[in-house]
């Protein structure tokens, strides 16, 4: 069979719950399409997933009905993760993807459970320094594991290990400032203030910054204000709250164009996530980073502790936050144009422009597929990845050596759907059959007794060279 009539490759990829998982994915998936393969995203039915998902094309997209671990909700997480993996080896069954690839995150661990079952290669990416427990889990499973910060390959239970930083969407680049304040309402001269506590919102952000506007109006009186609020009551209020001190501001519970508001700021207060500092690097947005204090294993300290380190942010904890310390830090950004240059040049080490792109090589790589080709290989003829000889106790070459050495090559890219498909995206619930026709044979499962001896491949340097921790 020649390269043209094969058929093209299937990833399934799991992502969804929060916008630090989903939009990640968003990115790694576009990668995918590119280079001619057929995607299905599997996300959560909540609000966030819904809207982030609407302006997607080319790829189809599945809501699976599954809850995320609470406390006192163990019943309801049981039950949601059950629906899940049943209906993705429902969609798997007529259709198995040859690759799966997990984002972190309740939504991500049925279908790579489905998908191995299919016998498809399986692989997740984990952004945050302290990994999610999902990912924790999964990674005993999975034949590959990707990682935005270096210190999470020794926290996950898997032997091969990449690290490539974590995805952004293409929109995220270097844009002009004052066009992108036209764009979002305010004054394209004045410096901006951007105040986000990530997909879901932030009342303790939203509350330190309600009590420090009147000090802020004094001490920074040309700063204008774009501020997201997430669902609540917040938002009214602080509309109310700005136009008392007659502050140029802008609010909205949530805002789409993430590219426009980063490319608009001077200055941001936000929390640490992952993806939301990948998005902070790669838009050179200096950024006072509140820490969700209950985040799991407090993933988000860690994040912010290492951009502190590297001179790259300023870190205030939500406990010990007062107005006074937050109009200090947020003064000394804006009006020490030193200060705000530093950390710039700073947040370069931590962009990793091409992170999409090379978990998607790399990814088909082991698949025996180029850009625009289909899917060739056999698991059962190819070595496990990073797996080491018995008798030289070294690994033999991988696919990913290869790759990860070079920046990915531009090429011609292959469209995977056609332009009525491309155009519109094919979004569903789990009733219904798949749009994969393709009745390939199930692939071989994964041969069983893996060694878990971890191999690590370090992409980029300073970030990837150990100072993510």
């Amino acid at each position: 069979m020649t390269p043209a009539s094969l058929p093209p490759v299937r990833v399934a990829l799991g992502c969804g719950g929060t916008g630090g998982h989903l939009f990640p994915g968003l990115a790694v998936a576009d990668q995918l399409v590119r280079r001619g393969c057929e995607v299905m995203l599997l996300v959560s039915p909540k609000e966030v997933d819904q809207q982030a998902v609407r302006g997607v094309s080319g790829m189809e997209v599945v809501a699976l009905p599954a809850v995320g671990l609470k406390r006192y909700g163990e019943i309801a997480f049981a039950r949601g993760f059950a629906r899940s993996y049943r209906a993705a080896a429902k969609l798997f069954k007529s259709c198995p993807p040859q690759a799966s690839l997990a984002m972190g995150g309740f939504t991500s661990a049925p279908p790579i459970l489905a998908a191995k079952r299919v016998g498809a290669w399986t692989f997740l990416h984990e952004s945050n320094t302290i990994p999610g427990r999902a990912n924790r889990w999964l990674s005993w499973v999975v034949d590959h594991a990707f990682v935005g910060f270096p210190a999470a390959a020794g926290r996950l239970h898997n032997r091969s290990v990449t690290a490539t930083g974590t995805p952004v969407r293409s929109c995220f680049q270097a844009r002009e400032a004052a066009a992108c304040r036209a764009a979002i309402g305010l004054d394209p001269v004045r410096p901006v203030l951007l105040v986000m506590g990530g997909s879901q919102g932030a009342g303790a952000i939203n509350e330190l910054v309600l009590q420090s506007l009147a000090p802020l109006a004094s001490r920074l009186p040309e700063v204008q204000f774009f501020h997201l609020t997430g669902s609540g009551p917040f938002t009214e209020k602080l509309i109310q709250a700005y136009a008392a001190l007659k502050l140029k501001a802008v609010v909205h519970p949530f805002f789409a164009d993430m590219h426009l508001a980063l490319g608009a700021a001077t200055v941001a207060v936000c929390r640490a996530g992952a993806s939301s500092l990948a998005e902070l690097a790669a838009m050179r947005v200096p950024a006072v980073l509140v820490p969700y204090p209950t985040a799991s294993d407090n993933h988000q300290f860690h994040n912010a502790r290492a951009f502190e380190a590297t001179g790259s942010a300023r870190l205030l904890e939500q406990k010990t936050a007062t107005p006074e310390l937050l109009v200090q830090m947020l003064s000394d950004l804006i009006e020490k144009s030193a200060v705000h240059e530093n950390i710039q040049s700073a947040l370069a080490q931590w962009h990793s422009p091409h992170a999409a792109e090379q978990i998607a090589e790399a990814m088909l790589a082991v698949l025996g597929a180029g850009v625009g080709e289909g899917f060739r290989a056999d698991r059962r003829a190819v070595a496990p990845l990073g797996s080491l000889t018995a008798e030289s106790g070294e690994s033999p070459p991988r696919p990913f050596d290869a790759l990860c050495a070079h920046e990915p090559q531009a090429g011609p890219l292959t469209p995977a759907l056609s332009p009525s498909e491309g155009e519109r995206g094919n979004h569903r619930q789990i009733s219904g059959e798949p749009r994969f026709r393709n009745k390939t044979k199930p692939l071989a499962p994964p041969q069983a007794g893996r060694l878990r001896t971890r191999r690590t491949t370090v992409i980029r340097s300073p970030l990837l060279a150990g100072r993510g921790a």
